[in-house]
């Protein structure tokens, strides 16, 4: 089974059998048929079906899941057909078998990105690894505060994803192994100067779930909107109370934004910035994650940054971030 990532677009091709007038594609996504498609042709024609935003309408991703991770067997089937609607027997079947991610890929890589570690053949860690790619123990490598425990995604040789946890006994001279696979590293950092840090959690660019810390500063911040009217508060008597508000205030809402800065990180990690601001699924872990994902508290984010700078130790010395964040949600409730 090959991987294939949704958010970029996945060509399926098949040639028209012989004495055929029509094509048929049925794509069917976790064992369920969802969509079937028919195109005229002729015999020995090409025949081309684009299938990445229909299976995507069927992946969601879900953080409570680790260890477990989240990705959509798809089934594609082509025939071809006598007749000029899909229907009766087959003359030619194509059949191709995937498994779907929620991520993308870019333009100088071509089409029909596939999922792979990182460049590597599966099994391997979907995270973007050190460059260059100075080998099996000095590849891949994540950032955590001292004592933190948490999840690294990979990717097994069925293409399926599945999480790692590593625990505050795993630091740079104490790797996780995956079997056929590069060593995952630990770099520790001390950020208790600051607090516990901040988690970052959000669908990087191989549709895999990744954790990023940011270690310094954290600010807070609460903004309003709302409407007013002029309000009439005389009575039948011409007399009024002064207690009572003429500007009335109604459809008050709030949003609550986070700004996090990320300590300082190597230069070739800049990668994993870029993805977090390319991501559509983010989250604060508002809590020791714990033995059991389900037990944190994920808060749902939006990232309010629209460019990024890549830094590097010749224009900037140190590299740091610094994120904006609008809580995915209004402050004051009002989901009915």
């Amino acid at each position: 089974m090959a991987g294939i990532l949704l958010r970029s677009p996945v060509y399926k091709t098949a040639t028209a059998g012989a004495g055929t007038f029509s094509t048929k594609c049925t794509i069917t996504l976790d064992g369920t048929l969802r969509y079937t498609l028919v195109k005229s042709t002729s015999a020995g024609a090409t025949i081309l079906w684009e299938i990445s935003e229909l299976c995507r309408d069927y992946i969601e991703t879900n953080p409570t899941l680790r260890p477990v991770g989240t990705f959509l067997p798809v089934v594609t089937v082509v025939t071809s057909h006598v007749a000029t609607d899909g229907s009766g027997a087959a003359v030619a079947t194509t059949t191709f078998t995937d498994v779907g991610y929620d991520g993308y890929g870019t333009f100088l890589e071509g089409s029909n990105p596939s999922v792979s570690a990182d460049g590597t053949a599966p099994p391997g860690w979907l995270v973007s690894g050190k460059s260059p790619n100075e080998g099996t123990n000095n590849y891949f490598y994540s950032y955590v505060p001292t004592g933190a425990i948490g999840w690294v995604p990979y990717i097994d040789s069925s293409s399926e994803l599945f999480y790692q946890q590593y625990t505050t006994s795993n630091d740079e001279s104490t790797p996780i192994a995956l079997a056929g696979s590069f060593d995952m590293n630990f770099i520790r950092i001390d950020c208790t100067k600051y607090g516990t840090g901040n988690r970052i959690l959000f669908t990087n660019k191989f549709g895999a779930l990744q954790e990023i810390w940011f270690f310094l500063k954290e600010v807070n911040a609460t903004s309003r909107k709302q409407e007013t009217f002029q309000r009439n508060i005389i009575s039948s008597t011409g007399t009024y109370s002064t207690i009572e508000h003429t500007k009335k205030v109604y459809n008050t809402t709030a949003t609550n934004t986070l700004t996090l800065s990320s300590g300082y990180y190597p230069e070739w990690a800049n990668d994993w910035f870029e993805q977090l601001m390319l991501s559509e699924s983010v989250w604060l872990i508002n809590s020791a994650i714990g033995v059991n994902p389900t037990s944190a508290n994920y808060i749902p984010l939006n990232v309010n940054k629209s460019s990024m700078t890549r830094k590097t130790s010749l224009n900037n010395r140190l590299i740091e971030y610094e994120f904006d964040f609008d809580m995915s949600y209004d402050y004051i409730n009002n989901i009915r």
